[in-house]
């Protein structure tokens, strides 16, 4: 390494130091050297202990087979878990610490099937070779703390590039979600895609197709999570690897936005996701949901283009046809039911907003917002926020003014009625009970009618509760005029 290398040679020694005060990977090592095997802390773990970001997750390789591994653990380890033997993982943990020891590995894809052929390796350097970058293919051993670079990872985690460690036809041909990957570390460590690498993911795009939707699923999420997924997205986009999975984002590009004040639909998005990330991050952390919804706000404007007469583009009624098109593809993504019913929610209500004008809501008005919003009010608020891309100041500070006052007024109804728990002014018990029906669609129906009028009108007393319900089930014909 070079003198002038960035990353000093006291930062390559931050690996040395951070074993050396916490010796629950020392005395691991111990125990493997004393049955005559190896270990090294390897991968991210060395990665990211030198960028000086390493938790509480410890990443392992090892000669040693799973059951042999299980042995050195067993009186040791706190706890064990095999989960990822099928891999040749076995999992552990120690001191607070959460360690995954996994043999060398020399698997790779048949080019068919969807899942990695388990072939255990024989030494360290073949184990390195078959990781997906060459910042991941660093490792120190142990206890001795001797450094293995054999591709360079150290320069390049300097140089802050992603590169493979063999050629990228070969590490992609092996397992093709790496080309994810690449984008996904270029979302999470904002580092630049060697430009061998991106050439071969756009190359090799298609063999993303060989990958299941669970996989492609977990390492899209992470890119959405990380610290610039914008980037991550253009990439993907550019490369065609997007086409795979998410083909709606690369379609955005032949739509003009209805404002004329971006370039098309998908910059517009993309600058929305990039103002998500400032408002979830507020908050303590990043907000999937939230980075989602921003994602897919309008990918239901190119099925619902249309030029009128003087030119003018419009997108009528997109957002839900974007709805119904998030929810389809979520699905198909094998994201979860707590993951798609928030995103559809929030798709579908990002526009509602942009009816309220200068406050001429009603009270009814704010009541349905809040309503139709329940429990994703708090991230409509940051995605009708983050929607806000207007180059126009005085606009953009208008809409942000408009937006003030509503949350002010949710804030003075919340206070006095607590919307977020409206409610009938009588329950199904009184409806019976006063109609003297039994249970079944009739109360299902006045309590309906019911709750239609506490979102008109507000909370009403008793009395006029029970004169509204007798005026509706005369209307209704299930009492005589009186």
């Amino acid at each position: 390494m070079s003198p002038s290398t960035p990353l000093s040679e006291a930062q390559r020694n931050a690996v040395t130091e951070l074993l050396r005060v916490s010796p629950v990977a020392d005395e691991l090592g111990r125990r493997f050297a004393k049955a005559g095997h190896q270990l090294h802390l390897v991968g991210g773990s060395v990665r990211d202990a030198l960028l000086g970001r390493l938790g509480d997750d410890l990443d392992f390789c090892t000669d040693a087979h799973p059951d042999e591994t299980l042995r050195l653990l067993k009186g040791w380890a706190e706890a064990t878990w095999e989960t990822g033997r099928e891999f040749g993982t076995i999992g552990a943990q120690r001191s607070g610490l959460r360690l995954e020891i996994t043999t060398y590995r020399a698997e790779s894809y048949d080019g068919i099937s969807r899942n990695p052929q388990v072939q255990y390796g024989t030494n360290l350097h073949d184990d390195l070779v078959r990781r997906d970058f060459t910042v991941n293919a660093m490792a120190v051993s142990l206890p001795g703390h001797e450094f293995a670079d054999p591709f360079g990872g150290l320069r390049d985690l300097a140089a802050r590039v992603i590169r493979t460690p063999g050629t990228p036809q070969q590490s992609f041909g092996d397992d093709p979600l790496r080309m994810l990957r690449a984008a996904r570390f270029a979302a999470q460590l904002r580092f630049e895609v060697e430009p061998s690498v991106v050439e071969a993911m756009e190359r090799m795009s298609a063999d993303l197709q060989r990958i299941t939707a669970e996989r492609i699923r977990d390492e899209f999420s992470k890119l959405m999570l990380g610290a610039d997924p914008v980037t991550g997205l253009r990439l993907l986009v550019d490369t065609g690897l997007a086409d795979q999975f998410l083909p709606e984002l690369a379609g955005l590009k032949l739509e003009i936005d209805e404002h004329a004040q971006h370039k098309d639909v998908y910059e517009h998005t993309l600058k929305v996701v990039a103002n998500a990330v400032g408002f979830d991050t507020v908050d303590g952390g990043p907000d999937l949901v939230l980075r989602l919804a921003a994602l897919l706000h309008d990918i239901g404007k190119p099925a619902t283009k249309a030029v009128g007469a003087d030119g003018g583009v419009s997108f009528h009624h997109h957002e839900m046809v974007g709805a119904r098109l998030a929810k389809s593809r979520l699905k198909l993504m094998k994201f979860p039911k707590d993951v798609i019913t928030p995103v559809v929610q929030l798709v579908a209500l990002h526009l509602r907003f942009y009816g309220y004008g200068r406050g001429e809501w009603t009270d009814s008005a704010v009541r349905r917002y809040v309503t139709d919003a329940a429990d994703q009010l708090n991230r409509l608020h940051k995605l009708t926020r983050s929607d806000c891309t207007t180059r126009n100041r005085r606009k953009a500070a208008q809409l942000a003014a408009d937006y003030d006052a509503l949350e002010q007024r949710i804030a003075q109804l919340q206070e006095a009625e607590d919307l977020a728990r409206v409610r009938p002014d009588l329950d199904g018990n009184a409806i019976m009970e006063l109609l003297g029906v039994p249970p079944g669609p009739i109360v299902g129906r006045a309590w309906k009618h019911l709750k239609e009028l506490r979102l008109e009108r507000g909370p009403l007393d008793r009395d006029e509760a029970e004169a509204e319900l007798q005026r509706w089930a005369r209307a209704e014909g299930l009492i005589p005029e009186a």
